[in-house]
């Protein structure tokens, strides 16, 4: 997985039109930029107005939310804009046509004041999976690359096996699977020690303990559509994620909230309700983008699809 998403021929490392082209996320609707702007503003305030105010973009795909961002507060919170930092964290290069003011790195800066955002990332960090086989006990699922083709290979070691016992004890039916959130955890605890000061929120498919899969999440996307997880850097190779471990590998002296992207947003502002329509006689032009801004929220908050969501908010030295 590792190889197939971040090698030198990897998923993401590959030019051209990015994520975007492959499947759709948030990020890709401006009214999520508008709204994670928003919660910048939140921070800045909890913050008391720092002479420098961070956004970190964490897998920023080629920069769309980054973009939006920075473009909503330069018009909408000018003294905010002018004491922003934004950096953009991918592998990839720096996309054409980003905003001077976005900074592109591969890594995240440390010291961080303000928000780190992950959206969509930790579903593409690694992780092994375990599946239970014909004798009852699990073992790490072994995968040829080219073809995809899997066997079981060794047992779960005693890492791995501490956190399934936790996390997502498996049946002893043969076939059923669990997605090893270790690395997962170590990436999230890394990522909030960035913050000297500030909010740090995770933002994925996800899944708790009283709703594992029973057969796991894994699975590829490759020009919009779901695909085999083959691991030969031509398609996005994903998993749902264990947010609850993720939030507990924190410790008890971060204080995190767990809640869906939907109620998250609501409380933001971001509303799918229609304009009035007298609007669209005073006001066409006004009434078709209302229209389109509520047809965007609805997608957001939406609780079949991006609606549901998890989103994972941890506050440092706030």
């Amino acid at each position: 997985m590792e190889q197939a998403l971040y090698g030198p021929d990897g998923f993401y490392r590959r030019p051209g039109a990015g994520p975007a082209a492959h499947f759709r996320t948030s990020a890709h609707n401006p009214v999520f930029a508008e709204a994670v702007a928003r919660l910048l503003l939140r921070v800045d305030e909890r913050l008391g107005t720092p002479a420098r105010l961070d956004f970190v973009d964490m897998a920023a795909g080629r920069g769309e939310l980054a973009s939006g961002v920075v473009r909503w507060l330069a018009a909408e919170a000018p003294e905010v804009a002018g004491r922003l930092r934004t950096v953009a964290v991918d592998l990839g290069p720096r996309p054409d046509g980003l905003p001077e003011a976005v900074e592109w790195a591969t890594a995240a800066p440390s010291g961080v004041v303000g928000l780190l955002f992950a959206n969509e990332w930790l579903d593409n960090v690694v992780c092994d999976v375990a599946e239970v086989g014909a004798d009852g006990t699990a073992r790490i699922v072994e995968v040829e690359t080219a073809s995809g083709e899997e066997r079981l290979g060794a047992a779960p070691d005693a890492g791995q096996r501490e956190w399934l016992a936790r996390w997502w004890p498996l049946e002893r039916t043969a076939g059923t699977r669990a997605e090893i959130g270790l690395d997962r955890d170590a990436a999230w605890r890394a990522a909030v020690e960035l913050l000297d000061r500030g909010v740090a929120v995770a933002v994925d498919y996800s899944h708790g303990a009283a709703d594992r899969p029973r057969f796991g999440t894994l699975t590829g996307y490759r020009d919009g559509h779901q695909v085999p997880a083959v691991p030969d850097g031509s398609c996005d190779i994903t998993a749902h994620v264990a947010l609850d471990a993720c939030a507990a590998a924190l410790g008890s002296g971060v204080e995190t909230v767990l809640t869906t992207q939907r109620d998250f947003l609501r409380d933001l502002g971001v509303s799918g309700a229609r304009p009035d329509l007298a609007l669209a006689s005073s006001d066409p032009l006004g009434y078709v983008r209302g229209l389109s801004r509520a047809s965007a929220a609805a997608e957001l908050t939406e609780p079949g699809g991006l609606g549901a969501f998890g989103w994972l908010v941890a506050f440092s030295s706030c």
